[in-house]
């Protein structure tokens, strides 16, 4: 069994081989929602302690409708922006971060099609999730942790793995981490630079 590396909660975890579709995004709150873009859709959505302080925060992750027509990975992606709202007070929640270079564009995944697969939160810290590739197929899992100090997402883990479609049991584990990389607050992390 093909076994990869998943950072935010720090377990192996089988890879799904093949993409399923996505689930639709959970509803948002009205507060949320009347802040969103305009001309974005909600492609993902997960609510989750973003920042340590017990209260509902949710990461939404955002898309064209046209994305399909319009993005080319190699002269133009169509950039999804991911949103992160913290909760406060009576329900309220206040956009504390954007960022359009965390999630990867719709024809970033090669001949597998779209390589977003979700975002995962766990107290604290919060994941984007990829797969792609073609007979090379490859992850790709970024984890930033909340710096209370700064009140930022700081850039956590970068990694995954790559394995031939044919022997996907001998693949090739990456990761790095922030003592690699450093302090990379979300708002200078950039997907798309290698």
């Amino acid at each position: 069994m093909l076994l990869f590396f998943l950072p935010v909660l720090g377990l192996l975890a089988p890879a799904s081989l093949p993409q399923a579709p996505r689930d639709p995004a959970p509803a948002l709150p009205a507060g949320i929602r009347q802040v969103l873009p305009k001309g974005y859709q909600v492609l993902a959505a997960e609510r989750g302690d973003l920042n340590r302080d017990a209260l509902p925060d949710w990461a939404v992750v955002l898309h064209r409708p046209d994305e399909q027509k319009t993005s080319n990975v190699i002269d133009h992606p169509t950039k999804r922006p991911l949103l992160l709202f913290v909760g406060g007070a009576g329900g309220t929640y206040t956009l504390a971060a954007r960022t359009d270079n965390a999630v990867y564009c719709i024809d970033c995944g090669g001949m597998m099609g779209d390589p977003f697969q979700g975002v995962t939160i766990k107290s604290g810290y919060f994941t984007v999730e990829h797969y792609g590739g073609s007979s090379w197929r490859w992850t790709r899992f970024v984890t930033f942790k909340y710096d209370q100090a700064s009140r930022t997402w700081l850039l956590h883990r970068d990694g995954g793995e790559s394995f031939h479609a044919s022997d996907p049991e001998h693949g090739k584990t990456t990761m790095r981490t922030n003592k690699n990389f450093g302090r990379v607050p979300l708002a200078r992390f950039d997907i798309y630079q290698e």
